[in-house]
């Protein structure tokens, strides 16, 4: 597929129109009104193009700005990554979230609340709506709208486990008032259904090699999404009545890394998902350039910023992209020859370009160190290395997607349509290696591991380099987990490598949290942020157009300060609260309307 084919997932004023007809409510958990255009199940779903068009409707809640459109981009907030510029709190949105200073006030949590719901309220109408079309079970096409509806509904209430723990949950829409205060549902019992789910979808699905489009789930898809959640599952989330972190106990948790290998086993008798044949480098290019390939993107969650729609557009490559100035102040011919703005909003731990292998083809995709400036006299977006944001700042961006890569001429300066891909054949790879390694052969996770570091050219990890490679002064040192035999080394490595590989797409928190160490994590980056004097030898004074000052006589040169500048930048280690921040807070309003949840949020938040 060498161009971007939208047909199968145009976002168009129909979709909207669809929404309101499904939905029946954002306030609470479900909606709490029923729309006067509201449609009875039995009298819409009664054609295939409608059913296609109240799946669509699910994807539409994911597209959103305030689901993963923007809103949802700051709840991956790590350690390596998504340090919004400023440390102040008190936003209610992003930066509070970023770092670590959140409250059940946040309208950003609130908000991806409202989407992942609605989604998931939408997916119940849909599933039993065309389950219950005549000729259902004859009908092949109606069996994989299904399985789509299954996999989004999955995909959907996985980020409530994720993200809030125990949540109300149902696979019923709601239909009336009174159903849309629902108690808790213990997390188990969700589990439970998304692997009900996901089974589904994997036996319905098509496979890859037969789905035009990447921005519609296969088979594969539905595998790796039920692999990571099989190794959430197995891993430790925060108990609520305890407020400590627990896990399944060791036969349970076998049980579920041994489910992760059969998972994999299956998706390899594909034969068709691997590596981008291009290459790392291109396949985040190809993002950027709007082109499609499920070899390795397994699943792309589809923006589209020039139908008229902003909601559905995306900021992708601009919030958590390289800076870059708009020509012509946003507006003029230029924007016809130019690149489109980019905020720039998220800035990654700059020491973190320093890890990577210089031979390592993904530090200069992942790990940008330079802006583009718009140069009046030049009337040009003139790429700088050397500028206040880079050189004093230390300000260093993520990299996968980027403006300068996209196509000249824009209609919108912020928007991009640049998809997001929350499910890679590199990361399933990572996973397999990971349960491979928890059931005792360690020999193939190293093998697995290693496939993922030998594509992006970078030293493949032995018993002889291990310590050179993963250990100070290379990296620092983990000491919450133990390496003494080969198991813990491979732990450690693969704490790494998920970094280097998965970097900036949202699942480093996660991982972090299902290892039960991201408080550790988190204080770790913050220790070696503030202890970086190598700092000191990128730091440089600069005027205000970006070139190095020359100093007056018995000046001072500017002084590296790590603390300083982490205190302005990075907090996170600082503010993390261990047994409370694992979870989001429920948002305020949905404490406040949904009685069966008896005024009770998350552990540590009002």
């Amino acid at each position: 597929m060498n161009s971007k084919n939208r047909n199968t997932m145009k976002k168009n004023k129909l979709i909207y129109v669809l929404g309101a007809l499904l939905s029946v409510g954002a306030i609470s958990c479900d909606l709490t009104e029923k729309p006067t255009s509201f449609y009875e199940m039995d009298t819409y779903f009664t054609t295939a193009d409608k059913a296609k068009m109240a799946v669509i409707g699910i994807y539409d809640c994911l597209a959103a700005e305030g689901s993963y459109g923007q809103y949802a981009m700051p709840f991956a907030s790590s350690d390596d990554m998504y340090m919004v510029r400023g440390t102040a709190t008190g936003d209610g949105t992003r930066r509070d979230i970023s770092h670590y200073a959140l409250t059940s006030s946040n309208t950003w949590i609130a908000s991806v609340w409202n989407y992942t719901y609605e989604g998931i309220d939408r997916a119940n109408t849909a599933i039993s709506g065309i389950e219950g079309m005549p000729g259902y079970e004859d009908s092949d096409e109606l069996k994989e709208l299904v399985a789509q509806a299954r996999f989004l509904r999955a995909f959907l209430a996985f980020d409530l486990v994720r993200y809030w723990g125990d949540v109300p949950f149902k696979t019923t829409s709601t239909g009336s008032f009174g159903e849309t205060s629902q108690p808790r549902t213990e997390r188990e019992k969700i589990y439970d259904q998304i692997v009900i789910d996901l089974d589904f979808a994997k036996q319905y699905l098509n496979p890859g090699s037969q789905v035009a489009s990447s921005e519609v789930p296969c088979r594969g898809a539905a595998r790796a999404l039920l692999m990571r959640a099989y190794l959430q599952r197995a891993g430790y989330s925060l108990d609520r009545a305890t407020r400590k972190l627990t896990r399944p106990d060791d036969a349970t948790r076998q049980k579920y890394f041994e489910a992760v290998i059969k998972e994999w086993e299956a998706f390899n008798t594909e034969g068709y998902h691997d590596f981008y044949s291009a290459g790392y480098e291109e396949l985040f290019k190809n993002y950027s350039k709007l082109v499609l390939n499920n070899q390795e993107s397994l699943w792309e969650i589809a923006f589209e910023p020039n139908n008229g729609q902003k909601d559905n557009a995306g900021y992708w490559a601009t919030y958590n992209g390289p800076l870059v100035d708009a020509p012509d102040a946003g507006s003029g011919a230029a924007n016809q020859t130019h690149m489109g703005r980019a905020n720039a909003f998220f800035i990654v731990l700059p020491y973190w370009g320093h890890f990577y292998e210089d031979n390592d083809v993904r530090r200069d995709v992942n790990f940008v160190d330079y802006v583009y400036r718009w140069v009046k006299k030049d009337q040009d977006q003139v790429k700088m290395t050397v500028c206040q944001e880079i050189s004093k700042n230390m300000y260093r961006y993520p990299g996968k997607w980027r403006r300068e890569w996209m196509a000249p001429g824009f209609v919108d300066p912020n928007h991009t349509g640049v998809n997001y891909c929350p499910l890679r054949y590199a990361d399933v790879v990572l996973m397999a290696a990971e349960a491979y390694n928890e059931t005792g052969n360690t020999p193939e996770a190293w093998r697995l591991l290693n496939s993922v570091r030998t594509r992006s050219e970078a030293t493949a990890i032995t018993s002889a380099n291990y310590a050179s490679l993963m250990k100070a002064p290379k990296v620092y040192d983990l000491p919450f987990i133990s390496d003494g035999d080969e198991a813990g080394k491979f732990r450690t490595a693969l704490y790494w490598e998920r970094a280097f590989e998965t970097a900036y797409e949202g699942q480093r928190k996660f991982d972090l949290i299902r290892w039960g160490i991201l408080g550790d994590a988190l204080r770790a980056a913050q220790a070696y942020i503030e202890n970086w004097e190598e700092g000191a030898a990128e730091f440089k004074d600069v005027d205000k157009n970006g070139k190095p000052t020359k100093l007056e006589d018995g000046a001072t040169p500017a002084v590296w300060d790590p603390v300083v500048w982490a205190t302005q930048n990075y907090v996170a280690g600082h503010n993390f609260v261990d047994g409370k921040h694992e979870l989001l807070p429920i948002p305020l309003a949905e404490i406040q309307s949904n009685a069966q949840l008896n005024g009770e949020n998350n552990p540590g938040y009002e």
